[in-house]
């Protein structure tokens, strides 16, 4: 990794991201491929070693570091706490300080998780509301929120709810889309739980949202959502539709559904932020659902 320091081009803004074969950082990278990118994964940079960090990035002089690089596995944080504060705030506080050090833009990739813990509550969120995560997943994407405030000026704090991309989410083996059809063909009925309501999001969306952000300064939190929202049973309903897929799909509640991390029963975000600055023109999710679900061939 240590070797020949990368010079930039004359006139052009490199850009590295972190987890670049990840879900979202997949569709980053194929954004990105008129501009210098430098796509890092695991074996070119651990976010827990900030001496790894450094070394990256002095031989990678970037302007601009986006930072995907998570440990997103819910029930698996809940499990391995230790895991999951290691990678999701120390690696986030690492790549902080580094960005600093080397005058970089950083985009840190956060979740709707860091809400949740509010009940009743039915009215979307938006950057000035006060977290309250209920999991260990969503505690350790606060922190690591907090760091990137605390040791990094030139910030961007994404975000974003239930993603579903053409890579799939590398941790999870897919996304939700893929899984639900899968089990469709294998089963003839599914359970799937009603009252977990979000923003499914379209990381190509999310993607083109991200790299028109990062061209400004406008610094500081921001909500990147499709518009809409629904519950986890009408987004499977509305792929099933889609794909004129037959399938007994039954809505459950979560207590029905027992799960070792608790779930938010509302995380509905709004892009209030993006509003601000004229940038929210995002598609609605059935719109975007639908675009992806051609991309993948599932539908014509």
């Amino acid at each position: 990794m240590v070797g020949k320091i990368m010079q930039r081009r004359e006139g052009m803004v490199r850009i590295a991201v972190i987890g670049a074969t990840g879900q979202l950082g997949t569709d980053l990278c194929q954004k990105l491929k008129s501009k210098e990118v430098v796509p890092l994964t695991h074996s070119d940079i651990e976010v827990t070693d900030i001496n790894s960090v450094e070394r990256t990035f002095q031989k990678y002089r970037v302007d601009v570091i986006i930072n995907t690089a998570a440990f997103h596995k819910v029930d698996e944080c809940e499990e391995n706490p230790e895991k999951a504060f290691k990678v999701n705030a120390l690696g986030a506080r690492n790549v902080a300080v580094i960005a600093q050090k080397i005058g970089a833009k950083l985009v840190y990739i956060s979740t709707d998780y860091v809400f949740g813990g509010e009940r009743g509550r039915n009215i979307p969120y938006n950057e000035f509301d006060t977290p309250s995560p209920l999991n260990v997943y969503g505690r350790s994407k606060l922190v690591g929120e907090n760091f990137v405030k605390e040791f990094c000026l030139k910030h961007f704090i994404i975000r974003t709810s239930g993603l579903f991309g053409v890579a799939g989410a590398s941790g999870k083996g897919g996304n939700f889309v893929e899984t639900i059809i899968k089990l469709a063909r294998e089963k003839s009925e599914l359970k799937v739980v009603n009252d977990q309501i979000f923003s499914p999001t379209y990381t190509k969306d999310l993607a083109e949202k991200i790299l028109q952000l990062i061209n400004t300064e406008y610094y500081g939190i921001f909500h990147i959502t499709n518009k809409g929202f629904c519950s986890w049973y009408e987004f499977a309903k509305e792929i099933f539709e889609f794909t004129d897929t037959k399938v007994n799909l039954k809505p459950v509640s979560s207590d029905e559904f027992p799960m070792i991390a608790k779930r938010p029963k509302y995380s509905v975000l709004e892009n209030k932020h993006l509003k601000e600055i004229g940038l929210d023109k995002m598609s609605h999710w059935q719109d975007a659902l639908k675009k992806y679900l051609k991309e993948k061939s599932h539908i014509k």
